[in-house]
């Protein structure tokens, strides 16, 4: 056996010898067939109860010739076969179908049966192999009792091919599971939601807003006007839009040219929009891993689609976990100079940051809050993943399943995140700290933050309320993935090899191109509401996309997978847990980024008092 990877050890790809030796066929033709024997001693109690355990919950086991996967099953949980054979049964099983069927509508007996008797057709093509088969003989099965005796047999039948070794693997990529037109239809499906809201944030900006800007700079100048007495006797300063409508509105004052300032909308928050969110270490740790994941995700996308260059992703087991840690480990840069460069911006605007700019003492930010942020940054990730997956090894370790994750593997995982992860993540906070943001480091901001926090109104029509615009964001975005979600999930929990790396970049591109429209849209309105609080509810408006996933996963749980029992159960959830929070973070950072430069755009355009 060659030495296993970590990603092998990580995918549950312990693999242990067979005990069959395969001799490679020569010239003459009495070489390509070999029959193993193998008897055992008479079965104990245990063992019995084990044999029948495997033949009761249908195990199968899995095994590599050459790299290539093989399955077969363990046994069958059948009546008794010396009554239900019959004459004709031989190795065809219709007659058996069509006994057990029959015995089990009448509620009868069954008893486990193993199968003794396998052929294994391996096909070579010079001095390369090329097809493996596994066929299990049902006129073999023996019934298990105790005290029995069972007569394995292993015939190993060699066969010349002409099928190039390239194209090997062919056969077990499902084409027409995954490249159904079903497939093609939701790629189409998504890119048309994409337009949808590209035309929609497109009408924002460019109708929406230019009449907002229209009518606050029209404000602002006619006030003025009214200041310094310019507007000429009998001209009117009201003024209409492209529908006709009235920018501003004439008021009764005691001058009869004073003229009403807006009094609601977007440009009322301009003093706080670019106050410091709510715990800003945290988001800005969140924010920094997000930005991991999103360079994480691209990177090994990429590279499973540059398969052709460097070989299949799909033909090596554990190489796309190994690409993973591999890319995590060296985007640990990305994390913590997105986290330490966003804490930065943001701390000039909080309490701690003016009192440091007052007294003019030199500093990027108080000691301990960037001490929190990097700590916040390096562990936050980790530390989830570590303790879900700590649950599971050890449920893995009760059971003795192959999905135990040994010690030494803990170890290497451990070295790796110390060596590596830690050391460039500190690296990434420390230029994070020190770099020039927003090419102005006075103000980096577009309007200067109030001293004073403003009220947010109470009376905010629905459509302004966060909590009701995040639950549709989310399904938005969940709208775009869910038929690619759907096959990624059989991939990874129906023993199927995902190979459609093309369409999954495709879907990934409009997964950030739909989280950032909607994401825009939910700010605007809040923003329009008077409410300022757009940071948190940018990262939760894409973030919310993490809630459906997880939904679904239920769904897919229930009713496309036939699991049960504590072991299948806890891990099908964990994993769907660390995704689902993956995939949030994710979304919500493209969201909040999104929404981030929306802001900046938005009032870098108007004119503040």
């Amino acid at each position: 056996l060659k030495a296993h990877s970590i990603g092998e050890r990580l995918g549950g790809h312990a693999l242990r010898h067979s005990g069959h030796d395969l001799i490679y066929p020569g010239a003459s033709p009495s070489q390509t067939g070999v029959l193993e024997t193998c008897t055992t001693p008479p079965l104990t109690v245990d063992q019995v109860e084990l044999f029948a355990t495997a033949a009761e919950d249908q195990w199968f086991y899995q095994m590599y010739v050459d790299d290539l996967p093989v399955w077969g099953m363990v046994g069958e949980m059948l009546p008794d076969l010396d009554a239900a054979k019959g004459e004709n049964f031989g190795n065809d099983l219709s007659h058996l179908e069509e006994a057990v069927a029959k015995h089990s509508e009448n509620g009868g007996e069954f008893k486990p049966y193993v199968y003794t008797k396998r052929t294994l057709h391996v096909s070579y093509n010079a001095d390369r192999i090329i097809k493996v088969d596994l066929t299990s003989e049902p006129s073999s099965l023996t019934e298990v009792k105790s005290g029995a005796t069972l007569k394995f047999e292993l015939d190993v039948q060699w066969a010349k091919t002409t099928t190039p070794f390239h194209s090997r693997f062919d056969r077990y990529l499902d084409h027409a599971f995954f490249k159904h037109q079903i497939h093609w239809f939701s790629i189409f499906n998504s890119f048309m939601m994409v337009l949808f809201l590209m035309g929609l944030v497109a009408l924002i900006l460019l109708r929406t807003l230019r009449k907002d800007y229209a009518r606050y700079n029209l404000t602002n100048t006619a006030t003025m006007g009214a200041t310094t007495g310019d507007v000429e006797e009998g001209e009117s300063d009201v003024e209409e839009d492209d529908d006709g409508k009235p920018l501003m509105k004439e008021h009764q004052s005691n001058s009869p040219h004073a003229t009403g300032v807006e009094d609601s909308g977007w440009k009322q928050v301009h003093g706080d929009v670019f106050r410091a969110p709510k715990f800003l270490p945290l988001l800005a740790a969140i924010l920094g891993t997000g930005w991991q994941v999103v360079t994480l995700v691209m990177g090994v996308v990429l590279f499973a689609v540059a398969g052709p260059l460097h070989g299949e992703v799909h033909e090596e087991r554990g190489e796309v976990l190994t690409a993973i840690l591999v890319f995590y480990s060296l985007s640990s840069v990305v994390a913590g100079y997105a986290s330490g460069s966003y804490f930065k911006l943001y701390y000039a605007t909080t309490p701690a940051g003016r009192s440091k700019a007052a007294s003019a003492t030199s500093g990027v930010g108080g000691a301990t809050q960037w001490q929190l942020t990097m700590v916040l940054t390096v562990l936050l990730l980790p530390t989830i993943m570590g303790l879900v997956l700590s649950v599971l090894n050890a449920i893995a370790l009760l059971y003795g399943t192959i999905y135990y994750i040994p010690f030494l593997v803990l170890l290497k995982l451990f070295f790796l995140w110390v060596f590596v992860s830690v050391p460039l993540c500190i690296l990434g906070t420390l230029l994070g700290r020190h770099a020039k943001l927003g090419g102005n480091k006075a103000q980096p901001f577009p309007c200067r933050v109030n001293a004073i926090p403003r009220p947010i109104p109470d009376d905010t029509p629905w459509y302004g309320v966060p909590a009701n615009l995040i639950p549709f964001a989310g399904l938005l975005s969940f709208g775009s993935i869910f038929i690619e979600l759907y096959y990624i999930l059989t991939s990874l929990w129906n023993y199927k090899f995902y190979h459609v790396y093309g369409f999954l970049l495709g879907v990934y591109a409009i997964l950030c191109l739909v989280v950032c429209m909607t994401t825009i849209i939910v700010v605007y309105f809040c923003l329009n509401s008077e409410n300022y609080l757009w940071q948190w509810t940018a990262f939760y408006s894409g973030g919310s996309t993490a809630l459906y996933v997880f939904l679904y996963s239920i769904y897919y749980f229930v009713f496309k997978t036939s699991m049960h029992g504590l072991v299948q159960t806890s891990f099908y959830f964990g994993y769907m847990m660390l995704i689902s929070l993956g995939m949030g973070t994710l979304c919500g950072t493209l969201g909040h980024w999104a929404a981030n430069k929306f802001v900046r755009k938005i009032f870098e355009n108007v004119k503040v008092d």
